[in-house]
C-alpha cells in the first residue's frame, strides 16, 4: 500500500512509522505453544528475520525528525505567505520594493519545493506518484550495496592502504607496553588457559587417541631404532658420561659380592663332585670368594682397570654396530616389535591421550601450576623484549603487514561482498524508513537552505532584470 506524503514528508498515519501489517508476511516463527506469523515491521527491524541492520527505533529521534520537518515546512509556508501578501500588494499599487520581496519569496518557494522533492525522492515516491528516479533507496539498495562494496574493496581493502595503517598503528610496540604492565601477562595466560580448556573439552577422546596412534605410534614403529640409538650411545661415550653408569655398576657388583658369601659357598658346594670332602669345598669356596671380592674391589677402585677398558671397547664397538651392522639392527627391530606388542605397552599407549589431557587440564586450571607460571613468565619476557627491542618490533610488524596484505590481496573481494550480500537481504521500504530516521533530520537542512538560497537567487535575478530593463 502506497501512502501519499506532502511536502513535509509526513503521511496521514505517522511520520516515519511503518504501515501496520494487514496480513502475516513471511514464514511463521515458532515460539511458545503457537506458531506466530512475524509482521513485516518486526522482520525488518533486525529481529528474527534479520533483513536489515538492527537500528534502534528511538522515539526521541522520531520526535526530532518530525520537529525538523516542521521547521523546514514552516520556511516553505513562510515563503508562500510572503509571496501571496507581496504579490497582492504589488498588484494594488504597492511601492517598488514589493516586487523584490515577491520575487525573492517566489524563488524561495521554488527552491524549497525542489529540495523537498530531492530529499523525499531518496526514501519514497513524492506524493505517492511513481515518478521515474524516485524512491532511490528502496529501489536501488542492491546497486548501492554493490557500489559501496566495490568502493570499500578498492579504497579500504587495498594491501597498500591496510599495510600503511597497520604500520602507523605500531601494534607490536603497543602490545609490548601492554604486556609489561603488571598483571597483563597473567591475564593473557588465563585467557590462553580458557582457550585450552575449551579446545580440550570439545575434542573427542576417541578421535584424538586415533590421531595419537596414527601420528605417533605408527611413526615410532616405522622408524628404525638402531642408528639413532647408536649415534646417541656414541655421543655419550665421546663425552665420557657413561663412566658414572659404569661406576654405579661396579659399586653395586662389589656390594653384592661382599654381602653374598653364603651364596658363593652354596654355589661351589652345589657344583662340586659328590665324592669331594666338604672341608675341601669350603676351602675352594673361600678361595673363590676372596678372589671374586678382590677382583670386584680392584674394578671398583681403579678407573683404569682392564675390565673397565674392556667395557669401554665393547660399548664403542656396540655403538658402531648399532649404526652400521645389519644383523644388529635386525635384532634391535625384533626387540622393538616385541616391546611395542607387549600388552602393558599397548595399554600405556591407549591411555596416553587421557593421561596427557588430565595433566593439561589440571595445569591449565591451577594458577600456581608450573605450566601456567612458565607461560606467564614467557609472556612477560616477550613483552619486555617487544618494549625494548626495535628490531624485534619491526620484524613482528612486518609479519603482521605481510599476513594482512596476503589476506586482503587474496580475499578482499570476498570480504567486500559481505556488504553487498548483507544489503541485498534487507527489506527495501522498511530500510528506507529506518535510514530516514537516522539521517533525515540532517537532510531537512537541505530543504531550509534550498528555501533561503532560492530566495537570495530570486532576489539577485529580479534585481539584475530591473537594472537591465
Amino acid at each position: 500500500m502506497q501512502t501519499a506524503h506532502g511536502p513535509d514528508g509526513a503521511s496521514t498515519r505517522g511520520d516515519v512509522e511503518a504501515d501496520p501489517p494487514t496480513e502475516p508476511v513471511g514464514p511463521p516463527v515458532t515460539g511458545g505453544r503457537d506458531d506466530v506469523a512475524l509482521p513485516s515491521s518486526r522482520r525488518a527491524s533486525g529481529g528474527e528475520g534479520g533483513l536489515i541492520p538492527d537500528f534502534v527505533d528511538d522515539p526521541e529521534k522520531r520526535t526530532r525528525l518530525r520537529r525538523m520537518k516542521a521547521v523546514a515546512l514552516s520556511f516553505l509556508f513562510g515563503a508562500a505567505i510572503i509571496w501571496i501578501v507581496f504579490l497582492v500588494w504589488e498588484r494594488n499599487g504597492g511601492p517598488a520594493f514589493t516586487g523584490y520581496v515577491r520575487a525573492a519569496a517566489e524563488a524561495g518557494m521554488v527552491g524549497g519545493l525542489a529540495d523537498w522533492f530531492a530529499v523525499t525522492a531518496l526514501f519514497r515516491h513524492p506524493l505517492g506518484i511513481k515518478i521515474p528516479h524516485t524512491a532511490l533507496i528502496p529501489r536501488k539498495k542492491d546497486q548501492l550495496g554493490a557500489s559501496l562494496s566495490g568502493f570499500v574493496g578498492e579504497n579500504f581493502l587495498a594491501p597498500k592502504v591496510v599495510g600503511e595503517k597497520l604500520r602507523a598503528a605500531q601494534i607490536s610496540a603497543r602490545l609490548g607496553g601492554w604486556l609489561t604492565t603488571p598483571g597483563n601477562a597473567s591475564r593473557v595466560t588465563g585467557e590462553l588457559a580458557t582457550v585450552v580448556r575449551g579446545a580440550v573439552t570439545v575434542l573427542r577422546d576417541d578421535e584424538i587417541q586415533a590421531v595419537v596412534d596414527q601420528a605417533v605410534t605408527r611413526r615410532v614403529v616405522a622408524q628404525p631404532w638402531g642408528p639413532p640409538m647408536g649415534r646417541l650411545l656414541a655421543g655419550v661415550l665421546d663425552d665420557g658420561a657413561h663412566r658414572r653408569v659404569v661406576d654405579l655398576i661396579c659399586d653395586r657388583a662389589y656390594d653384592w659380592v661382599r654381602d653374598n658369601h653364603d651364596t658363593v659357598m652354596a654355589l661351589v658346594s652345589k657344583q662340586a663332585p659328590s665324592w669331594s670332602p666338604r672341608f675341601v669345598d669350603g676351602l675352594i669356596g673361600d678361595r673363590l670368594y676372596a678372589e671374586a671380592l678382590s677382583f670386584a674391589w680392584a674394578v671398583k677402585s681403579d678407573p683404569d682397570h682392564p675390565m673397565r677398558k674392556a667395557v669401554d671397547r665393547f660399548l664403542i664397538s656396540f655403538a658402531a654396530d648399532l649404526q652400521d651392522d645389519p644383523d644388529t639392527n635386525a635384532r634391535v627391530e625384533d626387540i622393538k616389535r616385541q616391546l611395542l606388542e607387549h600388552p602393558e605397552v599397548q595399554a600405556l599407549i591407549s591411555r596416553a591421550w587421557a593421561t596427557g589431557k588430565a595433566m593439561l587440564l589440571d595445569a591449565a586450571e591451577d594458577p600456581s601450576s608450573q605450566l601456567r607460571l612458565k607461560v606467564t613468565d614467557g609472556v612477560a619476557r616477550f613483552g619486555e623484549r617487544l618494549d625494548t627491542d626495535p628490531e624485534l618490533r619491526d620484524k613482528i610488524d612486518g609479519w603482521i603487514v605481510d599476513a594482512a596484505g596476503y589476506v586482503v590481496g587474496r580475499y578482499s573481494s570476498e570480504i567486500s561482498t559481505l556488504i553487498s550480500d548483507t544489503v541485498a537481504r534487507w527489506d527495501g521500504p522498511e530500510t528506507s524508513r529506518k535510514i530516514e530516521l537516522q539521517v533525515g533530520r540532517d537532510l531537512q537542512f537541505i530543504r531550509i537552505n534550498g528555501t533561503l538560497v532560492g530566495a537570495l537567487a530570486g532576489l539577485v535575478i529580479y534585481t539584475v532584470g530591473e537594472l537591465l530593463v
